[in-house]
């Protein structure tokens, strides 16, 4: 257990004067190594895209009242606008808050197929919000956090800067002042979320961005929160608008 905990330990009382935070933002495609990369490129190697057939086939599945995803976007989402669907998450007007791509699949899903209901954290939403996000692959992360969305964005900085758990670690810290570095074999980087939904190759299966953070968050000794909750839709927000410029490249592949 000792061993565990030293070297975060020992990362949260470096001075942060090291390296200083990053202006531009580097995909964590960058961080990877050649062999890693070529995994992620190869569409047949690349264990991510089972999730994204897997979704695939969710998306063309009838609902209760017998119409599919497909019935309104078309035999594989050709109908969809990426260049909007890289825009997420994005602020509605009709509900008045912000709205994640995961939460306005399963508001689709809900209210215009006729359920069944699915639950934010499960295997059937991740699955639909990987396929919808990868057919967006390619284009620009395109997130505006002006106006309306201002507040919201403000919040998730202000959780990506909060100190967590018996570590006493903030992502900030990671991401921002040691991208490039190791940390336990691995190469910290920017923490970008352009990638995701992707698969974590140490894990052995993929995670949604809030997946993600809950997982940073359990390894801080911290009680994630629940995924769907507002403060992970912050948590995206601002994390979203950090990879903005950057590619979407679901299903990424990362360590």
């Amino acid at each position: 257990m000792i061993k565990l905990r030293m070297p975060l330990l020992l990362l949260a009382v470096i001075p942060l004067v090291a390296v200083s935070a990053r202006a531009e933002p580097v995909s964590g495609y960058a961080y990877l190594t050649a062999d890693m990369q070529a995994m992620q490129d190869d569409d047949f190697g690349n264990p991510g895209m089972l999730v994204v057939e897997a979704g695939e086939r969710l998306f063309s599945r009838p609902g209760n009242n017998g119409k599919s995803c497909a019935s309104c976007h078309g035999e594989g989402g050709e109908t969809l606008d990426v260049r909007q669907l890289a825009r997420y998450p994005i602020y509605s007007e009709a509900l008045q808050r912000p709205v994640t791509l995961r939460g306005r699949i399963l508001m689709c899903a809900s209210d215009r197929l006729g359920g069944p209901p699915l639950d934010y954290a499960s295997e059937e939403a991740l699955a639909l919000e990987t396929f919808v996000r990868h057919l967006a692959r390619g284009q620009p992360v395109e997130v505006d956090v002006s106006g309306p969305m201002a507040p919201y964005h403000a919040a998730g900085e202000k959780l990506f800067h909060t100190r967590y758990g018996q570590v006493d670690i903030a992502c900030h810290q990671c991401h921002d002042y040691y991208a490039g570095k190791h940390f336990r074999g691995q190469v910290l980087t920017q923490g970008q979320s352009n990638g995701f939904p992707g698969y974590r190759f140490t894990e052995g299966h993929v995670v949604g961005l809030q997946e993600r953070i809950s997982e940073c968050l359990t390894n801080l000794r911290a009680e994630p929160y629940a995924i769907g909750s507002d403060e992970y839709r912050d948590f995206e927000i601002y994390m979203s608008a950090r990879s903005n410029g950057l590619t979407i490249e679901t299903p990424a592949i990362r360590y």
